[in-house]
């Protein structure tokens, strides 16, 4: 896929340049990733990724444990390197500016790709609404109550929770129910308004219906967000993402249509592992 860069280089007059950059400021959130390697210490354990993630899609990522999935996503929004060792090599580009360059702010890194962790992980001492403007008072993005109460709200909304807090805004985040505390993660991840959002099993911990709530949390999601999923679960892979990499021993192995992976993958590898032969 052709960054916005390449695309204006390649334009022939003023019109076609407007046309190339009014169609990427409506399409953020495209994600290049080129010979992408990572270590922990002396151990390589991503070795030479390169795809391309749309935008507004959700893209899954299967294979089993150690394959190498979450150091990928990690990689994503620079979590990676605050690893104990953590070092990468190659490139992530974000709408067409590589993230690992020296003069970009990794924490401006981290607002504009955000990620929700496997296992739950409110604030326990911040109360629901605290949560989710923990990330704009941090970043001082939002400093005016009236700002905060507003956006708190629109995330929870979008984070299809706010119908069931919004009468114990004030009560601690531990309190609720896993699949809310996961949805409540979203919602804070959602507030700083990121382009991306990375989802490390996000179901993992969570029993079935509260599973199906955040499936459909995240086909919603999409219409607005460029979504990357890590996940275990080669129904959930199937029912949630349009795109699909099945990665093993560090490599990813076929990146494609999710439809294409799950009914006729062109690796035997691929093919074994979402039969169920390994993993």
């Amino acid at each position: 896929m052709a960054t916005v860069s390449d695309r204006v280089r390649n334009a022939t007059t003023k019109q076609d340049i407007r046309e190339v950059t009014t169609h990427f400021e409506g399409d953020k959130g495209i994600l290049e990733v080129q010979t992408l390697n990572a270590w922990y210490g002396k151990t390589l354990a991503i070795k030479d990724i390169s795809m391309s993630i749309r935008s507004r899609t959700i893209t899954a990522i299967i294979g089993p444990s150690g394959c190498g999935k979450s150091t990928f996503i990690r990689c994503l929004n620079r979590m990676h390197e605050v690893s104990h060792g953590g070092r990468v090599s190659g490139s992530v580009l974000l709408d067409g500016k590589d993230i690992y360059a020296r003069d970009v702010d990794p924490v401006t890194i981290r607002q504009r790709i955000g990620m929700v962790f496997q296992k739950p992980s409110p604030f326990p001492t911040m109360s629901i609404f605290d949560n989710v403007a923990a990330g704009l008072r941090l970043t001082r993005l939002w400093s005016r109550r009236g700002d905060l109460q507003e956006v708190v709200e629109r995330s929870l909304r979008q984070a299809a929770l706010w119908d069931e807090v919004k009468d114990k805004l004030n009560q601690s985040g531990a309190s609720l129910s896993g699949g809310q505390q996961q949805r409540l993660c979203i919602a804070r991840a959602l507030a700083v308004a990121p382009e991306i959002i990375l989802l490390d099993e996000p179901c993992s911990a969570l029993d079935p219906a509260a599973t199906l709530k955040i499936e459909d949390l995240m086909r919603n999601l999409a219409q607005e967000y460029t979504i990357v999923i890590v996940t275990h679960n080669m129904q959930q892979a199937a029912r949630v993402s349009e795109w699909t990499a099945f990665f093993l021993l560090g490599e990813m192995i076929e990146y494609g249509k999710t439809v294409d992976i799950f009914s006729r993958p062109k690796d035997k590898r691929t093919e074994d592992y979402i039969t169920g032969r390994f993993g």
